[in-house]
């Protein structure tokens, strides 16, 4: 996956962010009710928020643990200028963060645009001991009507590729952890026309594709027969674009 041009498509999505991000405020909320609670939180106790974006989980995990510090790190530094309080620019693979620190990491759907076992590692490098981990990602079920629209259009790759939530209980094991658990989540949203639906990706940042992406523009002909796939999956809505949401809490031993 190609970080340089994640980070840069974020930076550029950051000021329009909000206005489209319907999902992410979605799936933030799900995972703030499915993490645990913390013991007693204190000004002692610290949290995380690895991925923050523009800060929207952020604020639901203060009015949860208003008397908690809170920390936020995004490696798209045009996303940490519409957050509050302590900031990082930073990649939650490689945080610039001493060991043993965090008493909840926290982080809604950044996981997908890393390497998940070296994210989840460090993630329980960071944690106290007796800390939790909460994180969602996206599974392999999201948006599978836009990849099969693409299918058989050509050998590049059109969508990202998501990883199974085996992925995320194997890196938490690896890292360490115990008391994982797993809760999948289907999410269905509709868009008027295939390329709303595009236009939302890209004002998301979520644009990139990974390796092997199609060097230009699709001829005309291939673009209808791609809308013409879509099409067919209309609804009363409009066209459905699932998301497979994975929601995964956890715990680091204590000593």
């Amino acid at each position: 996956m190609n970080k340089r041009a994640i980070r840069e498509s974020f930076d550029c999505a950051a000021a329009g962010y909000d206005s489209v991000a319907g999902l992410q405020r979605q799936v933030c909320e799900l995972l703030v009710a499915a993490t645990p609670t913390l013991p007693a939180p204190t000004l002692a106790t610290t949290i995380l928020d690895a991925g923050c974006g523009t800060g929207y989980g952020l604020r639901l995990l203060a009015a949860r643990w208003p008397a908690a510090r809170l920390v936020a790190a995004d490696f798209a530094c045009g996303m940490l200028k519409n957050t509050e309080g302590e900031r990082i620019c930073a990649d939650i693979e490689a945080l610039p963060l001493p060991a043993n620190t965090f008493d909840l990491y926290w982080s809604s759907l950044s996981i997908q645009w890393c390497d998940t076992q070296r994210a989840i590692a460090e993630a329980a490098r960071v944690i106290r001991p007796g800390g939790v981990l909460a994180v969602s990602s996206l599974g392999t079920g999201t948006l599978t009507e836009l990849n099969n629209a693409f299918a058989g259009v050509d050998q590049h790759r059109h969508v990202l590729e998501f990883a199974p939530d085996k992925a995320m209980a194997e890196a938490c094991a690896a890292a360490g952890l115990r008391n994982v658990r797993l809760t999948t989540r289907s999410i269905r949203h509709f868009h008027p026309d295939l390329k709303a639906l595009l236009r939302t990706l890209k004002s998301l940042g979520a644009n990139q594709v990974g390796t092997n992406r199609r060097p230009g523009l699709l001829g005309r002909r291939v673009w209808q027969g791609v809308e013409a796939r879509y099409e067919s999956l209309r609804e009363a809505d409009g066209l459905p674009a699932t998301y497979e949401v994975i929601l995964c809490t956890a715990s680091k031993r204590t000593l």
